[in-house]
């Protein structure tokens, strides 16, 4: 988790917007899942352009 992810769901959490723990948890969770796909993605699209490179 980042810093700014901690930061954002301690202020979350502590400052009881309108949204419950269970909501900014799923948030979390998400967007973890969301950086991961994009991380793969991102490392599949760089294999196949290096393997296209090698002798």
């Amino acid at each position: 988790m980042s810093v700014n992810e901690v930061r954002r769901l301690f202020n979350r959490v502590a400052a009881r917007i309108s949204h419950p723990v269970e909501h900014v948890l799923a948030w979390s969770l998400f967007r973890r899942r969301s950086q991961q796909r994009a991380r793969m993605s991102h490392y599949r699209r760089r294999t196949g352009n290096n393997l296209s490179l090698q002798y």
